[in-house]
């Protein structure tokens, strides 16, 4: 029945099996899935190599710098100023002024430093601070008075009807100061007597100036060292035996005797650091003892100068 229809040059359709079964479906399954895992795998190179390239070119968003965090992680603020800070990037002109700033604050630090070290009153205790004000008040009270009796004399000189009388009057009565002062003339008032005691030998010429020299500058009028009287030119030195003052060789112990005011003289002597604390260190003795009589005996000799004339 069918070869009677089949007309020549006409093709013969496939069984109805044939048309139903998909292109391709004589092959294999394994390797229908090897095709196409092998076109993702060159999809994927490709990608790859294209992601590379536009990332190196223009920054891609498939690849993130290494200072950045990863994307949709949030920067902290130690991260950010890292990024910010490193590596640094400075001119020649901010490396020139970072180094002065610190040659500055360097400076600056040592000035401080050695301002602070320097301050010997920095351990000193309240009532030391005390003494040593008190000391500082009586002084600027001496010089007042001072200027105070000068300005008398002249307010004298100027309304005195006898200005001559007047003026040989106060001439006297300085030159009896003068004598007090020089050591020809004998004096007495209140005062301190000073007692070193050195029984190792270990007080020398410079603790007794020192000592001398504090003294004077607490208002010290007229000063006798066991028989010597100390005058502007006095003079220690150290001997093979001891101390000598004007070349006179002193004994131990060594009394001092002093006119002035008693409370400012004992201050001066018990300040810290002062010649008490120092005669200490050299195992030496210091005994003050406040007197309201004080006799200075010892004399000097009154020299005449041999050019100076005086211009009156």
């Amino acid at each position: 029945m069918s070869d009677e229809n089949h007309q020549p040059g006409e093709k013969s359709e496939p069984p109805p099996e044939d048309r139903t079964r998909a292109p391709g479906a004589d092959v294999p399954q394994d390797r229908t899935d090897d095709a196409r895992g092998d076109g993702r795998a060159d999809a994927d190179r490709t990608g790859a190599r294209t992601g590379d390239g536009a990332g190196k070119a223009a920054g891609a968003p498939g690849e993130e710098p290494a200072h950045r965090p990863a994307r949709g992680a949030t920067a902290t603020g130690r991260q950010r100023l890292m990024a910010g800070l490193w590596p640094p990037r400075l001119s020649r002109a901010q490396l020139i002024v970072a180094l002065l700033l610190f040659v500055l604050g360097l400076g600056l630090a040592i000035q401080v430093r050695s301002t602070s070290d320097s301050g010997t009153l920095r351990g000193a205790r309240q009532e030391d601070l005390v003494r040593i004000l008190t000391e500082l008040d009586n002084r600027s009270q001496r010089l007042e008075d001072e200027k105070r009796g000068l300005e008398s004399q002249r307010s004298e000189l100027e309304s005195s009807s006898n200005q001559a009388a007047e003026a040989l009057k106060q001439t006297r009565q300085k030159a009896r100061e003068l004598g007090v002062l020089a050591g020809t003339t004998a004096a007495q008032g209140p005062g301190i007597t000073l007692t070193i005691t050195d029984p190792h030998g270990g007080v020398e010429a410079d603790t007794l100036l020192d000592a001398l020299q504090e003294l004077r500058a607490a208002g010290a009028e007229a000063i006798q060292i066991n028989d010597v009287r100390v005058v502007a030119d006095t003079y220690f030195t150290q001997g093979t035996d001891g101390v000598l003052i004007d070349g006179r060789e002193l004994a131990e112990p060594y009394a001092f005797k002093v006119i002035g005011n008693p409370q400012d003289l004992e201050p001066a002597l018990n300040i810290p650091g002062g010649v008490v604390q120092t005669l200490e260190k050299e195992q030496a003795t210091a005994d003050v003892v406040r007197s309201q009589k004080i006799v200075v005996d010892a004399l000097r000799p009154p020299q005449q100068p041999d050019y100076a004339r005086s211009s009156q």
